[in-house]
């Protein structure tokens, strides 16, 4: 039996930023089932994260820049949209490499990502311009104090290194198996139900 104050010491020793969190077969919450999730923030407060492969079938980024009367040139860059969870959902959160936009809107991530949360960098996308690589979150994935810790130790979830080229992959229904791929798991050999001793 795992006493408090070793539950307690695990919760401290993890860290989560800058880390994917990887869907069990099973996921007992459609929203995140087969989700991959960048962890962008992680402390005792909790966790916050965005779903990176789960495009947004409804939206397309020029259609939000419309949206938000952003002008946009032919040349601009026409980023994915995704759904980056079930929380503020109307919120759009821009995840992309070091390059440029490191504004007091932009936040450091584990790994070399950032994460951008204001206008400009969609301004500056739609002009051709901005970060090399990017995708666009609306709304995002949250947990609070433990909740993560304790979704992991019920085996919810796997983690693995957060590789760029797996998060920015353009083809977004390959990026579970990649992650298991990446942890030298085969998906076939993964059951929904948690085994326990």
């Amino acid at each position: 039996m795992v006493g408090a104050g070793t539950l307690a010491q695990q919760e401290a020793q993890m860290d989560l930023e800058g880390k994917l969190l990887v869907a069990m077969p099973g996921m007992s919450d459609p929203r995140f089932d087969h989700s991959v999730i960048l962890v962008c923030a992680h402390s005792e407060d909790g966790a916050m994260g965005l779903i990176v492969n789960k495009p947004n079938r409804d939206l397309d980024f020029t259609a939000l820049l419309d949206h938000l009367d952003i002008s946009h040139v032919p040349s601009g860059r026409d980023i994915r949209v995704h759904f980056g969870g079930p929380v503020e959902r109307g919120r759009g959160f821009v995840l992309h490499s070091g390059q440029g936009m490191m504004g007091a809107g932009t936040m450091q991530v584990a790994g070399g990502f950032r994460m951008t949360a204001t206008l400009d960098i969609l301004e500056a996308l739609a002009r051709g311009e901005g970060p090399d690589t990017a995708l666009l979150a609306l709304g995002y994935s949250g947990w609070g104090p433990g909740q993560l810790e304790a979704e992991i130790l019920r085996n919810d979830w796997l983690i693995c290194d957060a590789a760029p080229d797996l998060v920015y992959a353009a083809d977004d229904s390959g990026k579970w198996r990649g992650a298991l791929r990446s942890m030298g798991i085969d998906p076939l050999t993964l059951s929904p139900v948690a085994g326990r001793a």
